[in-house]
């Protein structure tokens, strides 16, 4: 009996929103998808400069850009794409360069998220736009991705497959992070119901709920007793990685994974289950 190896990525395209962060878990999906095969289009929102942190800048990274190269170095295919996802206009724009480009659609990965910035307190000290660009960029964005891909996907008639990058805090809906916890359970929602209408298209929709993961989302609290204390409440006692996430990733765009859909799937080292 041969080993298990994933099929159906090679020689298709697949689009992954949100991937220009050097520590990040949207370069490790890009960047994985490239290896197995697949024609990558990447998307960042073309951030300043002066917004990197210090081992972007020291490293000189050029967000979506730094990731094509490190793709095109072992001989993968990607293309970078400045766009807005919570734009519906610049969401067709992304469809249209794509199509340009490699004449189909195969996998979206809905992985864009707002910063962490002025949401992170009380409902009733958050101001209004906080709320609004969380919203705006976690859940619209996703819902603008679905809405114009999924009808192309249906379009074309070949089939496809949604993932969309929620988190297990729209399932554990913490204090404190409101407008996160809120666009997170929303995107679960949104693929429950959408994985349902266009099943019959042979289109899969799935999220991924990440635990704590160890990106630059997270260094705020890198090295300080809230770091031990969230790594106590995680059952493997270790933060995830961002390729953790991407092999998740493949797995929901595979043959083989080729029955699931619908879900909204925990991969959290243990953490929701404590809860």
């Amino acid at each position: 009996m041969q080993p298990l190896q994933l099929t159906g990525l090679e020689g298709k395209v697949a689009i992954v929103t949100g991937a220009g962060r050097m520590r990040s878990i949207g370069r490790p999906i890009a960047v994985e998808m490239a290896r197995a095969g697949c024609m990558v289009v990447l998307t960042g929102t073309g951030r300043p400069q002066d917004q990197y942190p210090d081992d972007e800048k020291a490293a000189g990274w050029r967000d979506i850009d730094s990731v094509v190269d490190e793709v095109r170095a072992f001989g993968g295919t990607a293309l970078a794409v400045v766009s807005d996802v919570g734009d519906e206009a610049e969401v067709r724009a992304l469809l249209a360069r794509t199509l340009a480009e490699y004449a189909r659609v195969d996998f979206i990965v809905n992985n864009a998220g707002a910063a962490r910035g002025r949401d992170r307190v009380p409902v009733v000290d958050m101001p209004v736009d906080a709320w609004d660009t969380v919203i705006r960029v976690n859940l619209r964005g996703t819902f603008l991705m679905c809405k114009v891909f999924g009808q192309h996907l249906i379009d074309a008639g070949h089939g496809g497959s949604i993932v969309n990058i929620s988190s297990i805090a729209g399932k554990l809906l913490p204090p404190n992070t409101t407008a996160y916890s809120a666009s997170k359970a929303g995107i679960q929602a949104l693929t429950a119901g959408m994985a349902q209408e266009v099943g019959q298209y042979k289109i899969r929709v799935n999220a991924i709920c990440p635990g704590l993961v160890d990106t630059v989302r997270i260094d705020d609290i890198r090295g300080t007793p809230a770091w031990d204390q969230a790594t106590a409440r995680i059952a493997l006692r270790r933060m995830g990685a961002g390729e953790e996430i991407a092999h998740a990733v493949m797995f929901l765009c595979s043959d083989q994974g080729a029955w699931f859909t619908g879900q909204s799937i925990n991969l959290d080292g243990g953490h929701a289950v404590q809860h």
